[in-house]
């Protein structure tokens, strides 16, 4: 008597579906970690949770790809817990390290500091429904500046300036400001670069071999302030290349094309 073949009698477990969802787990609960910490006073830890958020946010998309175990459920979850670790988290995170001081020196600078770390939030959300909802034209671009991206920049800062006892008014504005400009660049329409086209298992020259080992060295050398020059170079690239080109065709005397997502939008 005939019979199927192995691979059809034999059913995938079900535990594999789960290791995907445990990754974007402890990407919220990171996420979580980065609140209390916060709360408590502890803002290095609060700083380091929110990376940590972005590593389980990387793996469990990959986890999914690799395990053929996509689905519906995983891609809002994971938009949920991006929500938490990447949305609310560095606005607490911020808010409780900065507008907590900067109310001192006035009841507006409060005032400007609460709204800075609501708008970020809500620029997170609009990000993450954007993405959700609209097909990218061109992969290897996002449109907006990615959520995670932008929570580094602000966990980077405060991590780095968690050293500073008194930050004083100068390095609070600096704080909301970035936290505003961050939340800014979010529902922009610069286009940044994915990185989605690198495949790892493809071969590479001999010279990328030896820059990852020292950019890693870099960042463990001083981690809080090369993470933050890393992301803040991410960050302001996209304007910066949008003004250059404008400044370009203003001397060339070319009209500049309409914005849209690619190499070349402009903002919205």
């Amino acid at each position: 008597m005939e019979t199927e073949p192995e691979e059809e009698l034999k059913p995938r477990r079900k535990g594999i579906y789960l290791l995907p969802n445990l990754l974007t787990t402890g990407c919220m609960f990171s996420g979580f970690y980065a609140i209390v910490a916060a709360i408590d006073k502890n803002f290095a830890p609060a700083g380091e949770a929110i990376f940590v958020a972005m590593i389980f946010d990387t793996l469990d998309g990959r986890m999914a790809r690799l395990t053929k175990t996509e689905s519906a459920f995983g891609k809002e979850y994971d938009s949920l817990a991006d929500m938490v670790s990447f949305g609310i988290a560095p606005a607490i995170v911020a808010y409780q390290w900065g507008v907590v001081r900067i109310a001192e020196f006035g009841q507006y600078w409060g005032r400007f500091g609460w709204l800075a770390c609501f708008f970020y939030t809500a620029a997170a959300g609009m990000r993450l429904a954007r993405f959700n909802t609209r097909a990218a034209a061109d992969k290897r671009y996002f449109e907006g500046l990615p959520s995670p991206s932008a929570a580094a920049n602000v966990a980077a800062f405060i991590w780095f300036s968690s050293h500073f006892h008194e930050p004083g008014l100068t390095g609070l504005i600096a704080a909301m400001t970035l936290t505003a400009c961050a939340g800014a660049l979010m529902v922009s329409r610069f286009s940044f670069p994915s990185f989605k086209q690198f495949n790892l298992d493809r071969r590479v020259k001999f010279v990328y071999a030896i820059v990852v080992p020292v950019f890693f060295a870099l960042i463990a050398l001083d981690p809080p302030a090369m993470l933050l020059a890393m992301f803040a170079t991410y960050a302001l690239s996209a304007p910066v290349l949008w003004v250059g080109r404008r400044v370009r065709r203003l001397f060339r005397g070319s009209p500049v094309p309409g914005s849209g997502p690619g190499p070349g939008p402009g903002p919205a």
